[in-house]
């Protein structure tokens, strides 16, 4: 299963938010292909890269678009932690869940 963290629908609020200012559509379309492309890791959770900032096994990255989503191997099921945009750096108050 794959569930998103309360801080990664925020982030998707805020990315929605962000991109509406000059089109709706266009939000709408980021957040569908960002929801509808992490569902590929339902099937195959090891796609994404170890992220580098951790370089740990169980915290992996997507990378869609221009944003990184961040998630966590928890057996079969995977966690959303987050989606940030790929030009920024990932927040120091942001450790990985072991």
């Amino acid at each position: 299963m794959v569930t998103w963290s309360g801080a990664a629908k925020a982030d998707l609020r805020d990315i929605f938010d962000h991109i509406a200012r000059d089109s709706r559509f266009y939000a709408r379309k980021t957040i569908e292909d960002l929801v509808q492309r992490s569902e590929s890791l339902l099937t195959f959770p090891r796609i994404g890269r170890v992220v580098p900032e951790y370089n740990l096994e169980i915290i992996r990255e997507l990378l869609i678009e221009s944003y990184r989503v961040i998630y966590e191997l928890q057996g079969d099921d995977v966690e959303i932690l987050a989606v940030i945009h790929g030009m920024r750096p990932l927040p120091e108050e942001f450790p990985p869940r072991t």
